[in-house]
């Protein structure tokens, strides 16, 4: 009998697999048809790219596949009175699916490791051949909307692209790093337009931007100058920049590239990241406020307080020491420094922000991995009672049940990691919140499947809804 209902199993979960994994496939295609079209590139070019791309599908496919499998093989059990068969020898429906849970506890346990290890592994080459493939046609690496890496010293992100060969670009902003610290970004170009030019067979590519202004963190060694935040700033109605495509020409599919996120990286590697980024931000948060302090001014009043005795009585304020001229540059000034204090505030806003937001993304990505074995355990158990108690085999019904299932399921993830990257909800609830849904789910199904019960008692309903009005009548 466990062999028979394993047979079973296994032969279902295989082709529903299978046609799952097609139908993600050409999704993935469709989605990334702009990177692959038009390039002239080799069909095993594209045939690495689905192969380097189709890892990442298993945590959608996987947990989708278990629940589809579930309900149509057990829905089918059922509904050929094979458990009622089994039932009258006394094998309950715990013992039916005993060889069944053995296999997808150990199908758990490799696919915690296949996300641990390949995944990150996939993601990595993926990555980098996207990068390589990006590289065949230089417009291509700029995505509307997004950061885009051009060479190594460019960071462009633009709002719309334009044109037969879309060199027409609209709203642009240009990160560029310095050679001497390459760490950081401390020149940043705003553009209201640019254009893409290059003439064919050239390694050079030209942005032209009109209209904008360019921005400039100036570094010094001098750690006491460096402390005013000092900044340069400039207005432009044409500047042109130069780009050496030299390497982009070269044209190296297989090329290694120096890219890391956290999907590159397995638990090991994911805490390590997450207590550096932890260490970094709140360094980067003590700094801050401590420059802001000392830019205050505060420090300086306490070291020259003025002695309230011996202020003369017509002299109410500091103000009052100057002449009116004097007072209002003194507040001119004074409100000229909140401006630009208010401004900086302003745009550690946006860095920190992008700091908690890759924080939180680092540690979805860690439980992630355990949330994706566990939920293997939970979504058999919610279809393959469900089956029991529908009494339906095939792909009509229970398809349409485990479709409905998982997108309640999926979506709700979604949300949370949504929440969780913006900071309004914590990365570790975010990465369990569908899991820990789905979880008296089961249980319940699993409860009312062992019972014989059904999942709602319509005629018991309406014996009470009879009950309370015959009481009503007595009344």
């Amino acid at each position: 009998m466990d062999r028979y209902i394993l047979i079973t199993f296994l032969k279902t979960f295989v082709s529903v697999f299978i046609i799952l994994m097609f139908i993600f496939v050409l999704q993935t295609i469709w989605l990334y048809i702009s990177e692959l079209a038009g390039k002239d590139l080799d069909v095993w070019i594209v045939l690495k790219f689905l192969w380097y791309v189709s890892p990442r599908l298993i945590p959608l496919v996987l947990p989708l596949t278990i629940l589809v499998t579930s309900l149509m093989v057990f829905g089918s059990f059922a509904e050929k009175y094979e458990f009622a068969a089994m039932k009258s020898t006394g094998i309950s429906l715990q013992r039916a699916m005993g060889s069944v849970i053995g296999f997808i506890v150990l199908l758990a346990i490799t696919a915690f490791f296949f996300a641990n290890n390949v995944i990150p592994y996939s993601e990595y080459k993926w990555q980098n051949l996207r990068r390589n493939i990006s590289q065949f046609q230089p417009s291509m690496v700029i995505s509307e909307g997004q950061f885009s890496q051009i060479g190594d010293m460019f960071n462009i992100k633009v709002e719309e692209k334009s044109g037969d060969r879309d060199q027409y670009l609209k709203d642009v902003v240009i990160h560029k790093k310095n050679e001497a610290r390459p760490n950081g970004n401390f020149t940043v170009i705003i553009a209201d337009n640019g254009e893409l030019a290059s003439e064919e067979g050239s390694n050079t590519l030209s942005l032209i931007l009109k209209k904008g202004n360019y921005y400039e963190d100036i570094q010094t060694s001098n750690p006491a100058k460096q402390t005013g935040d000092p900044f340069a700033k400039s207005y432009f109605d044409e500047y042109a920049i130069n780009i050496d495509l030299t390497e982009l020409n070269a044209k190296d599919i297989d090329k290694e590239n120096d890219l890391n996120n956290q999907n590159m990286y397995n638990i090991s590697e994911l805490r390590i990241e997450i207590d550096s980024l932890s260490d970094t931000y709140s360094k980067d948060i003590h700094a801050y406020t401590k420059n802001m302090y000392y830019r205050s001014g505060l420090e300086k009043l306490k070291e020259n307080k003025i002695d309230e005795s011996a202020k003369p009585p017509e002299i109410n304020t500091i103000l009052d020491i100057y002449n009116p001229t004097q007072q209002l540059q003194i507040v001119k000034l004074a409100l000229n420094n909140i401006k630009g204090t208010l401004q900086t505030i302003d745009a550690k806003k946006v860095e920190f922000k992008a700091k908690t937001k890759r924080l939180n993304k680092t540690e979805i990505a860690l439980h992630e991995k355990y949330a994706l074995g566990v939920a293997c355990i939970i979504l058999f158990f919610v279809g393959a009672p469900l089956g029991a108690i529908i009494r339906k085999g095939g792909m009509g019904l229970p398809m349409v049940v485990a479709i409905l299932l998982f997108l309640t399921y999926h979506f709700i993830g979604i949300f949370a990691k949504n929440s969780a990257e913006d900071g309004t909800m914590a990365p570790f609830i975010a990465s369990w919140l569908s899991t820990g849904i789905m979880l008296p789910l089961s249980i319940w199904l699993t409860y009312r499947a062992t019972t014989d019960q059904g999942i709602f008692d319509f005629d018991n309903f309406m014996q009470r809804i009879g009950r309370l009005f015959r009481l009503k009548r007595k009344k």
